[in-house]
């Protein structure tokens, strides 16, 4: 599923126009990414939760020469799914 579809879907399940249904998608979206941006979590009770891990410094390896690179420390974003989403998957 796309985000075209995805705005579908919406405006199907909550009797929303595609216009509304796409605003509101953008400012879910929108929402998330400033709250993860301040280092906060997401938490979306039975769906999941959002929120930023921190990848500690790693050595590697440059795949053309061979040569042992050092990988900078970073945040990623993660998403740990709820009990009523896996459950509804599986």
């Amino acid at each position: 599923m796309n985000k075209s579809e995805l705005i579908d879907a919406i405006a199907d399940s909550a009797q929303l126009t595609k216009a509304d249904a796409g605003r509101a998608l953008d400012g879910f979206i929108n929402a998330v990414t400033v709250a993860l941006s301040k280092g906060d979590s997401v938490a979306l009770v039975g769906f999941g939760t959002y929120s930023v891990k921190e990848r500690a410094e790693r050595k590697g390896r440059n795949p053309q020469s061979g040569e042992e690179i050092t990988i900078k420390a970073a945040k990623i974003p993660s998403f740990k799914a709820g009990k009523s989403l896996r459950d509804a998957v599986n």
